[in-house]
């Protein structure tokens, strides 16, 4: 699998294309569709589907366009489907862990709720795209509508206990970084590791 990188629009997202062979997903498309759509068509790819780590606006912005023109549904938790504010008939929802076999890809869906009451995260193989509930070095705002400070923390803590190989690939590349590992920040995150600390208060 090959995951291409793509920093797009005013807030430094990060959104993801992931293609095996010339099948491919893509992973908070938000921004500049008309890139998207010349990328998709340049390497002559085949978008199997579309998924969100949650519904805030920068992630989701102008996705409907994408959506229509691929005759696609996107995967969003369901818990932030008035959030997105895309119409129902284009969204996939769902509810709690689940594990999707989209064409090659297999995907792991795991709820972290926190930043938004619907934020997920998506692994795939050994990668992780964790939306804006992890950031290398810090953690997503929970100062927001639905969001949960005591539910970021248990998110955190869930996350901290996967294989420290992991590699996670965030919402946003603030600080001009948008990919770690687990075990880095198991080790050098002090969101992360505070939840460490305190797992027995928040579990």
């Amino acid at each position: 699998m090959n995951i291409d990188v793509l920093e797009l629009g005013p807030m430094a997202n990060c959104t993801y294309l992931l293609t095996q062979g010339k099948d491919a997903l893509l992973i908070d498309p938000a921004w500049d569709m008309n890139f998207l759509e010349h990328t998709l068509k340049t390497k002559e790819l085949n978008l199997l589907a579309v998924l969100f780590t949650h519904g805030h606006f920068d992630h989701v912005r102008d996705a409907e366009t994408l959506l229509r023109s691929h005759g696609l549904k996107a995967y969003l938790e369901k818990n932030d489907i008035a959030l997105s504010g895309l119409p129902e008939e284009l969204l996939n929802t769902y509810s709690g862990e689940q594990n999707l076999k989209i064409g090659p890809f297999d995907i792991h869906i795991i709820p972290t709720p926190g930043h938004t009451a619907g934020c997920v995260c998506l692994q795939i193989g050994n990668a992780l795209f964790t939306g804006d509930t992890l950031f290398p070095g810090a953690c997503g705002r929970v100062d927001l509508p639905s969001s949960d400070p005591r539910e970021m923390r248990k998110s955190l803590l869930m996350l901290s206990k996967l294989p420290e190989d992991t590699q996670i690939f965030a919402g946003h590349s603030y600080g001009g970084k948008c990919s770690s590992y687990i075990g880095y920040e198991h080790t050098h995150n002090p969101f992360m590791r505070n939840a460490i600390k305190d797992e027995k208060v928040i579990s």
